[in-house]
């Protein structure tokens, strides 16, 4: 084999491994099935003051989960659901309140951090400039060179004088 043919293995190699995207899976036992969903489980992600964090499996009742003999609280606006329709509630350990997205969504919104008043400024922003300078129409540039095209005719038939 040349070296060209080993350079283009080598390409197609890193090709299929770019291509790959890993996916996300539960660890095992702590994922929700069908029949949990329906007793109210839900899978919770435990984020501990050391910045790690651990997957754990507990049922709703009285709108409330216990983890570690503290009730915590899992009411409706806390469960999100993944992409295939899993609960998940996310749970500081410190904290009697679980993380809630509606609350958070609300307070970027009044702290001006939210990224869809942002998408909107700069969409806004780009369609002005696009239409600030209008391009010029297919008709004036025909006159503009039947002109030109009329100013060098009349100099070659009168002379160039």
């Amino acid at each position: 084999m040349g070296l060209r043919e080993d350079v283009d293995d080598l390409k197609k190699v890193l090709v299929d491994k770019a291509v790959e995207e890993k996916k996300f899976k539960y660890p095992f036992g702590k994922k929700v099935s069908k029949a949990q969903r329906r007793k109210n489980y839900v899978t919770v992600l435990i984020l501990y003051e050391n910045g790690t964090c651990d997957f754990k499996k507990y049922q709703i009742s009285d709108q409330t989960i216990m983890h570690d003999l503290i009730p915590r609280l899992a009411t409706a606006g806390h469960v999100m659901f993944d992409k295939k329709g899993n609960p998940v509630i996310i749970l500081p350990n410190w904290s009697v309140e679980p993380f809630s997205p509606l609350e958070h969504y609300q307070k970027t919104l009044i702290d001006g951090s939210n990224t869809k008043g942002f998408a909107i400024l700069m969409n806004k922003m780009l369609k002005e400039q696009v239409n600030a300078k209008k391009p010029m129409s297919g008709i004036l540039k025909w006159i503009i060179g039947l002109g030109l095209a009329g100013i060098i005719g009349y100099a070659l038939i009168s002379g160039g004088s």
